[in-house]
């Protein structure tokens, strides 16, 4: 049966108020086609079962689920749901490296009457991407950069996909945010914000794009998980700064804001 379907998730988090409206859970799921190097979830990227060192004491990341077996947890804050317009976000890692388990699961969310979103990079073939289509709200898109030889530098993986991809989402209908993590060294002059935010304002139908400035909570993970953070010496932007992206991105005409 469907729900029957084995998924690798790594953490599920209620009552987030970010990654979509309204109160939420976030299940986040194991494995990614990137390596981006600022990364806040590394114990993400790899499918595999890991251990990892918290506060001294090992700890397992990842575990094996079915549909039938996560919709109890899910379906807890039902009432919480309801009275903040929120739902469910499918996260990761890359939601889209278990797409039919991702679609599995979106299909029982929107059975029992869920708002459902995914935050992806959206680096893979558009026909997983189309699976999820159907029974999604909302769909979350990162794009990081329009240079594609400085995305794949940054992680591991070029862009024309991904911009591809982008308007072929955009197209589909479904209600469409783009997202940039803003990094220092990486993206963060005018020009680069610039080129995004315009690239977001020709697709059709998107109204938002959001900057995601950088930040070094997920830094200590590196460590727990005996991996070097090769973004040490990155100092977070200030606040003056990401007004100022801010501003440049609003020239495209777009709702922006910082965070989401």
């Amino acid at each position: 049966m469907p729900q029957d379907i084995k998924g690798r998730i790594f953490n599920i988090q209620r009552f987030s108020i970010h990654d979509g409206p309204g109160i939420r859970t976030i299940v986040f799921f194991k494995g990614c086609f990137m390596r981006c190097a600022w990364c806040c979830n590394p114990e993400s990227q790899s499918r595999e079962i890991e251990t990892i060192i918290e506060r001294g004491k090992p700890k397992t990341v990842g575990r094996d689920v079915s549909v039938a077996d996560i919709m109890p947890e899910i379906l807890a804050d039902l009432p919480y749901y309801r009275r903040s317009g929120g739902g469910v976000t499918l996260s990761g890692g890359e939601v889209l490296c278990q797409a039919d388990f991702a679609r599995e699961l979106l299909i029982a969310c929107k059975q029992a009457g869920l708002h459902t979103a995914i935050e992806s990079a959206s680096s893979a073939k558009f026909e997983e991407i189309e699976k999820l289509l159907p029974y999604l709200d909302l769909y979350l898109m990162d794009i990081k950069h329009i240079d594609s030889a400085k995305h794949k530098e940054y992680t591991g993986v070029s862009n024309e996909r991904i911009l591809e991809n982008a308007r072929k989402i955009a197209q589909s209908g479904v209600e469409l945010i783009i997202r940039t993590p803003v990094i220092p060294g990486f993206n963060d002059t005018p020009e680069e914000i610039k080129a995004i935010s315009h690239f977001a304002k020709s697709l059709t139908g998107v109204r938002e794009h959001h900057l995601l400035p950088y930040h070094r909570l997920g830094m200590d993970k590196y460590e727990g998980l005996g991996r070097n953070y090769s973004l040490k010496e990155i100092e977070p932007p200030s606040k003056e700064r990401m007004e100022y992206l801010l501003s440049v991105a609003e020239t495209s005409g777009l709702i922006c804001k910082i965070g989401g």
